[in-house]
């Protein structure tokens, strides 16, 4: 039975209440309102906004007490009803609210209802062709002004006022005139703010497969043809093995079914050129979704997918909330990618609710990276996901070559700490000469980490947060890179007035200061936050960097993966060991994922390309594999550690957080809250805290946890979300729970 007799609404409302409250459906829009529907409701003594989740025949409340229904919210469009079940969804495993869920699927350019479709009045010839030639012979010396607007009108299907008048040399009074007598007709048209504009891509064609590429298609085409039991499928690609094609010609399969398709890009700065690349084989059919955009770009996007004029979306982690209807295929590329996680209510992982979203509507999904997640790995090892491998780079390029420089043995043969090595030096110098670029990674920015007073020990710490500021040179400031908080760099220490200061730890703005000093003839640029702050920054660099204006690119993770440059033949990566020594346990996981990402730009052109990675924990096991080029290696060895700890993939992590301005206050909220699970049975989950964070005060709150790993935590969850979501609240203190935690700190 369809929704036509249905006269109860289930409701949410724009309030965090976690409840749905019935409502009765006007005679009048029944078979009008269905799930996803966006509507007016009475509540209390006011009106609210809320969206429809279900439709049922009866209430638990008698129909005489139930309130109905005020009315739809005119230009609010619906959400389908799959993503509707997804937000629920959502809501269950991530421990939110559902109208924190069902929020998260529609943007917020969208939702407000504020955005609407531009309109441009454009101005057409409405009379015969011959009548208006006519009236220009007859009426030049009369109506000149007439007679010039008539005759650029005579050469124009449709155009603006500005434009109009502007070609006719004047003539604003004689445009009334037209328009009454019914020569011309000024007509309002919408259009979209087009976030392509101006941009030209070249047309590419589908390329042949290796045979590597042409055995992964042939398992996504027994998957979209439902030939296997898998709905979801691992591209494991090494850098530069044409992964990025298999998507290309696995949407042609998609299309030529007539379904869509997403792909998600991990961050905004990869947005750009994966779009290009995606227009340029599917043109106008291309649309893109990211917070890059502004609100009214946005909009337009999002209403031409929802319209149907567009087959494909490209975006970061909120475009796979993307409105298609007939959705066949999702494409999370480098899957492992933390940016995937979402750092606010609901916090989801876009990776694995790409996976339910295509089990929900019967689409495709395949997860790509040369460094998988562990995650992803052990499900493709258990059979729950297809495995397809990319070993080799397309036309038979090597990998590139692999070298460690042990910084401790650097720093006893030259007598002091350097940042870059001799030998680093040296091949920087030889790619000048050849003509060939250089990339420098270093995952810090900034000039210098901290401010020491040599005197007394005092180390410049953010009031707000309990790390040291960083100090960047350029700016002449202190800066805090987790609140954001600046303050003059001091020319004497605050705490004794002695002049013994020095600037300790090392950042990109100092390394491209002492990159000018080495190489005074190379033109260098510098890739990170601080550099890349206006909206086309980015594509300008990499622009230049790809025509060869740039030789040596230095940067910060953005540069790490994604970039394709055939003239790149060397990477140096200073400080290699930065990522290991934080206090988590995918320390190691993120530093091989870094390394061989950042590696993997090097030596995609014709000549084999060399990996300089500095350290001075050489024999790490995460660089040694990376250095072998090793994943399985380090998958075999890395699975074992997270069976004997019981961490993911090996059983669940779920965080929940405690922070206000209050130490004393946060401690006793934590305490209380773990009161709570004194009488739960925890089975097999083990139990961290309450206590503090790794990093105690962000913003000025003090920041509590409680840690659960292991499994399963289904009924675990349901009680951390009642006990979350109903807790008396305290204005004082936060409570949030992270299902699935990337990050301990």
């Amino acid at each position: 039975m369809g929704n036509e007799g249905k006269k109860i609404a289930k409701v949410i409302v724009n309030l965090s209440l976690d409840r749905v409250f019935d409502y009765l459906v006007p005679a009048t829009l029944r078979g009008v309102i269905r799930a996803g529907t966006q509507v007016v409701v009475p509540f209390g003594h006011s009106q609210r906004n809320g969206f429809v989740i279900g439709l049922k025949d009866a209430s638990g409340y008698p129909e005489g007490k139930l309130k109905e229904i005020a009315g739809l919210r005119e230009s609010h469009p619906e959400v389908s009803e799959p993503l509707i079940r997804l937000g629920e969804w959502m809501s269950e495993y991530y421990c939110c609210s559902r109208e924190q869920a069902v929020r998260a699927l529609l943007p917020g350019a969208v939702r407000s209802g504020r955005q609407k479709r531009r309109t441009l009045d454009l101005y057409y010839l409405n009379c015969p062709v011959e009548e208006a030639q006519r009236f220009v012979l007859e009426k030049s010396s009369k109506s000149p002004a007439r007679c010039a607007i008539l005759k650029v009108l005579l050469g124009h299907h449709g155009i603006s006022k500005s434009v109009l008048l502007h070609e006719a040399g004047g003539g604003a009074s004689a445009l009334p005139w037209l328009l009454k007598s019914e020569m011309v007709e000024k007509v309002s048209e919408a259009f979209d703010r087009d976030p392509f504009r101006g941009v030209e891509v070249a047309r590419t064609s589908p390329q042949p497969p290796t045979p590597e590429q042409a055995c992964a298609l042939g398992q996504i085409e027994q998957m979209i043809d439902r030939k296997t039991k898998q709905h979801t499928l691992l591209l494991h690609g090494v850098t530069g093995s044409g992964k990025t094609e298999v998507y290309l010609q696995a949407i042609k399969m998609i299309l030529d079914r007539g379904r869509d398709a997403i792909v998600l890009v991990p961050e905004i700065s990869l947005t750009p050129q994966t779009t290009e690349r995606f227009r340029g084989r599917f043109g106008e059919m291309v649309s893109v979704l990211h917070s890059g955009l502004s609100d009214g770009e946005r909009y337009d996007e999002w209403m031409r997918i929802n319209n149907g004029r567009v087959r494909i979306v490209v975006g970061a982690r909120s475009a796979l909330f993307a409105p298609f209807k007939k959705l066949g295929l999702i494409i999370v590329d480098e899957e492992h990618e933390n940016s995937y996680k979402q750092d606010e209510a609901p916090r989801y992982h876009a990776r694995d609710v790409a996976v339910m979203r295509g089990l929900k509507e019967n689409a495709c999904v395949i997860l790509g990276s040369a460094t998988p997640s562990l995650e992803s790995a052990h499900n493709a090892a258990k059979g729950k996901y297809l495995l397809s491998v990319l070993s080799c780079r397309v036309d038979d390029k090597l990998m590139p070559e692999m070298e460690v420089v042990d910084m401790r043995q650097e720093a006893i043969e030259s007598g002091s700490v350097k940042v870059f090595s001799r030998l680093l030096v040296e091949e920087i110098h030889q790619r000048l000469v050849n003509g060939e670029q250089s990339i420098i990674f270093l995952n810090r920015r900034g000039y210098s980490t901290q401010l020491i007073c040599q005197s007394c020990g005092y180390v410049a710490r953010c009031v707000d947060c309990s790390i040291p500021y960083t100090f960047h040179k350029k700016r002449g400031c202190l800066s805090c890179h987790l609140c954001g908080a600046m303050r003059g760099a001091p020319e004497s220490c605050p705490e004794c007035g002695g002049k013994d200061i020095m600037y300790s730890g090392m950042g990109t703005e100092r390394i491209e200061s002492i990159a000018k000093k080495i190489f005074p003839s190379a033109r260098i640029c510098r890739m990170d936050s601080d550099t890349m702050t206006r909206r086309n920054s980015y594509e300008v660099a990499l622009d230049d960097f790809r025509c060869g204006r740039t030789d040596i690119l230095i940067g910060t993770q953005m540069i790490a993966k994604g970039l394709h440059f055939p003239n790149v033949t060397l990477v140096g990566i200073v400080f290699a060991d930065l990522s290991l020594h934080m206090p988590d346990f995918r320390a190691h996981e993120r530093t091989f994922q870094l390394l061989t990402q950042v590696a993997g730009r090097a030596g995609r052109g014709d000549v084999r390309g060399k990996v300089l990675i500095q350290t001075y924990t050489p024999y790490n096991v995460a660089i040694q594999f990376a250095v072998e080029h090793d994943y399985e290696g380090f998958f075999s060895q890395e699975m074992e550690i997270r069976k004997q700890l019981c961490y993911p993939p090996c059983g669940h992590l779920l965080i929940v957080h405690f922070h206000g301005a209050n130490e004393g206050e946060v401690a006793k909220s934590a305490e209380h809250f773990a009161e709570g699970f004194s009488s739960f049975s925890m089975g097999r989950v083990k139990v961290s805290g309450p206590g503090p964070a790794p990093v105690e005060k962000i913003k000025g709150k003090f920041r509590y946890q409680m840690i659960f790993r292991g499994h399963p935590l289904k009924d675990l969850k349901i009680k951390l979300r009642e006990l979350a979501l109903n807790l008396k609240k305290t204005k004082d203190v936060r409570i949030h729970i992270d299902v699935d935690a990337v990050s301990m700190m």
